[in-house]
């Protein structure tokens, strides 16, 4: 039991700082940086266009099109973090301590 409380205690230490993650900077990551990857390579195909030069144009598409990708990359690689870090949470021991560190994460969502 005193295991236990010393988790809590643990969480209500960290908890501004698992706030911050979870609300401020895995937001950013997933929608800011494929928001401006992709923003960045429709520039680069607007400059080619206007450029006219055919061979621009076919490799500023490339470039756009990676851009696409990684950032669809980067938008599900929060998502599938998180559901490592719940799997792991749950396939612990059965010593409380996933479920005090999930409800910890829980916690700073709200």
């Amino acid at each position: 039991m005193n295991g236990l409380l010393l988790i809590a205690d643990a969480c209500e230490d960290i908890l501004p700082i698992v706030r911050v993650v979870r609300k401020g900077i895995m937001p950013l990551i997933q929608i800011g940086i494929p928001i401006v990857l992709i923003v960045l390579g429709t520039v680069d195909l607007g400059k080619a266009v206007i450029a006219s030069d055919d061979k621009e144009i076919k490799a500023a598409q490339g470039r756009l099109i990676k851009r696409v990708l990684y950032a669809a990359v980067i938008f599900f690689m929060v998502t599938i973090v998180g559901l490592v870090f719940n799997i792991v949470a749950t396939s612990g021991t059965n010593d409380g301590v996933g479920d005090d560190w999930r409800s910890c994460w829980q916690q700073a969502g709200k």
